[in-house]
């Protein structure tokens, strides 16, 4: 009776999380009046603080090991990387405007690969270093994993905060590209690093080089493919419920595609959804299926928001980190901080072209640099041991202080920057939606 009661279908623990979702949500809307995804967050690591407080003190509660079996049944790490992503990422390219992102196409493309190696490499040497002085029994290569999964921003974080906030549109353009692009760059970035890691083989440069280039290339051929079929075919019809469905073929079949050719789905699915945003809801669609597709679209991307974000406050079931973890993970933020703001100052200030024109431009670009969900399922698919305990923990870290500090005083910061400069910040933001 006890194994039937543990063990749960894909359609029970999908049930679990939206009803958790909804009611947290309403307790967080009617009481605590946090931004909903950073309520969600707080609520499931307190939740999860609870339970393992109860199963310390009181004989007999297993909550925390029932939590903790729904999560790995689950799979995390499949359910985002393989599900949830390819929505999110669709979901947040249909409201970039493409032109705008022409303009700032070199500083995104900056930021998005070159600043992604950099910050890998920065935030490799120093938590070795860190790891040195600790005396960590870890060989150098993991840190430089480490650097890989953290330094992306995350587009479900970084496209949150933008619909929220007024950010000039110049500036939101980079932002925005750089959140859809960077995680297919730091997840090929982590795949190298990992294999070179698990199978103990010296890292080659010339390797990582040709891997990158097909994945991440081949990402982009299919997003435009797909983006271009799924175009025609919007455009030759006027049937708004037929045509959400297109949508959905698109992001489902492009990205399943993509991971049986072993390319990037992330960055299909952003490309993809770049053109159905732009030239599709321009061009191939009326008002009425306009309206209802961006509607839909906009319901998926809170619903799964409002799952993910629960989930990761839920994962500190998953950590008991001990005093050496607890100061790399303290250290770790200050080390991906500093790590961010070198990468930024090196993407958008060394080229001249790639500057950007709204002063405090670079402040936002670093403080917005938001780790979320990609950071925390690329952790838990490290193999299991110590290794990946400690890096977990550091993870852990610096996307709760990501969500939790820099995601709710970003705000303050762009309105500090627009009544310091004023003049130069007068612009319009670019619309939600076409």
């Amino acid at each position: 009776m006890h194994e039937t009661s543990t063990t749960l279908s894909p359609f029970d623990i999908a049930a679990i999380l939206v009803v958790a979702s909804a009611f947290l949500g309403w307790l967080n809307h009617h009481f605590i009046k946090l931004p909903h995804v950073i309520g969600l967050t707080v609520m499931g690591a307190l939740g999860a603080i609870g339970l393992m407080v109860a199963d310390a003190f009181i004989p007999g509660i297993i909550l925390d090991d029932w939590v903790a079996s729904l999560l790995e049944q689950m799979d995390f790490t499949d359910t985002l990387l393989q599900g949830m992503l390819s929505f999110l990422l669709f979901a947040g390219a249909l409201h970039v405007d493409l032109d705008r992102l022409r303009v700032a196409w070199l500083p995104v493309l900056l930021l998005s690969t070159v600043g992604v190696v950099i910050s890998t490499l920065l935030i490799g040497a120093a938590s070795w270093g860190l790891g040195l002085l600790l005396g960590l029994p870890i060989t150098p290569i993991w840190y430089f994993v480490f650097g890989a999964l953290i330094s992306p921003t995350d587009p479900v974080s970084v496209l949150g905060v933008l619909k929220e906030e007024n950010v000039p549109a110049s500036l939101q353009s980079a932002v925005a590209g750089e959140s859809l692009f960077n995680d297919g760059v730091g997840i090929v970035v982590f795949v190298i690093l990992l294999g070179a890691a698990v199978t103990g083989n010296d890292f080659s440069l010339a390797e990582g080089a040709r891997l990158f280039a097909i994945e991440a290339g081949g990402g982009v051929l299919v997003g435009l493919v797909f983006g271009f079929i799924g175009y025609r075919a919007l455009a030759s019809m006027d049937e708004y419920t037929l045509e959400v469905l297109i949508t959905l073929a698109i992001v489902m079949g492009g990205y399943a595609l993509c991971t049986q050719l072993h390319i990037s789905g992330p960055l299909a699915m952003a490309v993809a959804g770049l053109l159905i945003g732009n030239h599709g809801v321009t061009y191939a669609m009326s008002d009425v299926t306009r309206d209802y597709l961006i509607k839909f679209w906009e319901l998926v991307d809170e619903l799964l928001n409002s799952v993910l974000f629960l989930l990761i406050g839920l994962e500190l079931i998953a950590l008991a980190p001990g005093t050496d973890a607890a100061i790399f993970g303290l250290a770790a933020i200050v080390i991906t901080l500093a790590a961010r703001a070198i990468a930024v100052g090196s993407a958008t200030k060394i080229i001249p072209a790639a500057r950007l024109d709204n002063r405090g431009a670079g402040r936002v670009l670093w403080w917005g640099g938001l780790r979320g969900g990609i950071s925390i399922a690329l952790a838990l698919s490290l193999p299991a041991g110590p290794t990946r305990d400690l890096l977990l923990a550091a993870t852990f870290a610096a996307v709760l202080f990501s969500v939790l500090v820099q995601r709710a005083t970003l705000g303050k910061l762009i309105e500090s920057l627009k009544a310091e400069h004023a003049p130069a910040v007068e612009e319009e933001s670019s619309p939600s939606a076409h």
